[in-house]
């Protein structure tokens, strides 16, 4: 009867531990987007070389077009933090609430967090939303970056408000008066002309919009 007990016992815990595996996160969780092996959970856009080396996704362009590495998943409010390392002084960036043309490369929805490891050129600026340069970081800002080590970055999107933290310095926070991206995917870029040569690990994100 003891060893009845016991084997019950086993099976509701085990039972209750896979339901919590299986649980899908609520509003506020912390979730990987990046498994530190291979690209589940990703899409590529385009032709550009996406590969996992080292625990992290290198991209390199290698076409005369822009390539893009994106979410499987839509978001609209959502935290997201990451690191980076720049190869190259192409520039790269991170995509927020993106959408493409059918069958092209071409984004038609959506802006990007600049990274540019080449001092000056707007690390951590907005530009997209089919309007080109939203806004640049002020001027102090701009030498954040770390060229030739790995960077910590976080992006808030709130709504029309987006921040950006650069190394543990917040160099962002942009109200968009006119919004045009209501959610889509997140996407890592690479520059077009075979330049961008991009290192990317650590990518969690907090979905805000799970009710």
């Amino acid at each position: 009867m003891r060893h009845f007990s016991i084997v019950v016992l086993a099976c509701v815990l085990f039972g209750s531990l896979a339901m919590a595996q299986q649980k899908p996160p609520a509003r506020g969780d912390w979730v990987s987007l990046f498994n530190g092996k291979d690209l589940t959970g990703w899409v590529k856009i385009g032709n550009e070389k996406w590969v996992v080396e080292d625990g992290a996704i290198y991209g390199e362009g290698i076409t005369e077009k822009y390539g893009y590495l994106i979410t499987e998943k839509d978001y609209q409010d959502f935290d997201l933090s990451l690191r980076f390392k720049c190869e190259a002084d192409g520039n790269s960036g991170v995509y927020l609430r993106t959408r493409f043309k059918p069958g092209t490369v071409d984004v038609s929805d959506g802006y990007q967090v600049e990274i540019d490891r080449v001092l000056n050129h707007h690390t951590g600026g907005l530009y997209g939303d089919n309007r080109g340069w939203m806004v640049w970081p002020a001027a102090e800002f701009e030498t954040v970056i770390r060229p030739f080590d790995w960077n910590d970055m976080l992006i808030q999107v709130h709504g029309n408000r987006t921040i950006v933290h650069l190394n543990g310095i917040q160099v962002l926070d942009f109200t968009n008066p006119t919004p045009k991206s209501k959610d889509g995917s997140i996407a890592l870029q690479l520059h077009s002309g075979g330049l961008g040569k991009m290192r990317f690990k650590d990518i969690f994100v907090r979905d805000l919009s799970i009710r």
